[in-house]
């Protein structure tokens, strides 16, 4: 597997373009368009909030053949809690095929931005014919539009092969606050080349969620509307993936390391983050009390707060998995801190050990760090990423709205 240039549009058959339509208050690119050369097999998973926007309602029926050709998504304004949401973000498809002629039921839909503000479809309507005409080859103009508090723009694809051909694989994603997914993220749109029935796909990426966008945590709050979702055309040529054979689990490898980028990706681009932080956790009895245990660590405050002042209060770590709901036995937990500076063992059996503050004060002023937790309990194993909880998050959230 090889890492590439171009992103949606590393795979063969797929164009994509951003514009600024007029919906953010800032003169910043806020309509997204990803096009596909054929009518793609797709999969998709949606927030399991309750409270959910009108864009995820369309784009489940859409999908429901297990197939689409196109994708469109604004920033600014999240289409949620809106009287008429359906009605705009049906439209949004309608308005695709008026300047495509891709069918509207063929569209996948997504916005994201404040909730409970109106969206209207004029700027839509004024921006698409630019839109479609701008579509190309690279997907920096997508991933811009569909950015909101997030700094930098989240790409990756990677080139692989199935069946003696050549297949690609890419991927976009916005998230920045408001990450907390329970099934994905934010927004997170990956296309591929490869030949594989629809039920496969879905089967593909519900898997891949629980251990990528599942085990990401900035603040603890899963939006309205978490939307992942995948293309397919089948251009590359191989044959199709209809089985779950070595091909698909080849696929599955490959989509694997699209949806880890983009987890670290999100994870050290939280609002106000200065690091990336990720838990490891080994030796647990299963992978469900792995996932909980990691998770837990990084989504607790005082941890979080800690590694932002680069303090190895190592406590904080094993409160975190105390209270998270999951077999453990305390005699039996180690605690290490890990960057590109050096290690340090904090903990061993439950129990403190000497150290240097002076070393782990090097190790935790890196940007990115791992934390270490050996379980001793079993075999299993799960990593979760998050990011240290700084002033700027509160400033940022403050007024996000004004």
């Amino acid at each position: 597997m090889k890492m590439i240039s171009g992103g949606v549009c590393a795979p063969i058959g797929y164009k994509a373009a951003g514009v600024c339509c007029g919906i953010r208050k800032k003169n910043k690119k806020d309509l997204a368009l990803i096009v596909s050369e054929k009518k793609a097999a797709a999969a998709c998973v949606y927030t399991q909030n309750l409270v959910k926007g009108a864009p995820i309602t369309v784009t489940k029926a859409h999908i429901a053949d297990g197939y689409a050709q196109a994708v469109i998504c604004n920033s600014g304004n999240a289409n949620t809690c809106n009287s008429n949401g359906i009605e705009i973000a049906e439209g949004m498809c309608a308005l695709v095929e008026k300047e495509t002629g891709i069918p509207a039921c063929d569209v996948v839909v997504a916005s994201t931005g404040v909730i409970g503000q109106k969206l209207s479809l004029d700027p839509i309507e004024s921006g698409l014919p630019a839109l479609v005409a701008s579509l190309g080859d690279d997907s920096d103009g997508a991933a811009q539009a569909i950015m909101t508090t997030d700094t930098v723009k989240k790409e990756i694809a990677f080139s692989f092969a199935l069946g003696g051909k050549a297949c690609r694989i890419g991927g976009i994603a916005k998230g920045s606050g408001m990450i907390h997914p329970n099934m994905a993220t934010m927004l997170v749109f990956v296309t591929s080349d490869v030949a594989i029935a629809p039920a496969l796909l879905q089967k593909a990426l519900s898997a891949d969620v629980k251990d990528s966008f599942n085990m990401i945590s900035v603040d603890g709050d899963t939006s309205t509307n978490d939307m992942v979702s995948v293309l397919c055309n089948g251009m590359a040529g191989n044959p199709v993936i209809d089985s779950e054979n070595a091909d698909y689990e080849v696929f599955c490898a490959a989509l694997r390391a699209v949806t880890r980028y983009l987890c670290r990706c999100i994870a050290s681009d939280g609002e106000g983050a200065t690091k990336l932080l990720e838990c490891c956790v080994t030796g647990a009895a299963d992978v469900s009390a792995a996932r909980t245990l990691a998770k837990s660590v990084i989504c607790s405050s005082l941890v979080k707060a800690a590694m932002f002042g680069a303090d190895a209060n190592w406590g904080r770590v094993l409160c975190a998995l105390g209270y998270a709901g999951a077999p453990l036995d305390v005699d039996k937990v180690s605690v290490r801190f890990v960057s590109k500076a050096g290690s340090v063992h904090v903990c061993e059996n439950g129990r403190g050990v000497d150290f240097s503050e002076e070393t782990a004060k090097a190790v935790l002023s890196e940007k990115d760090i791992t934390i270490a937790v050996g379980l001793g309990d079993g075999d299993a194993s799960a990593t979760a990423w998050g990011c240290d909880l700084t002033y700027e998050y509160v400033k940022i959230n403050g007024d996000y709205r004004t």
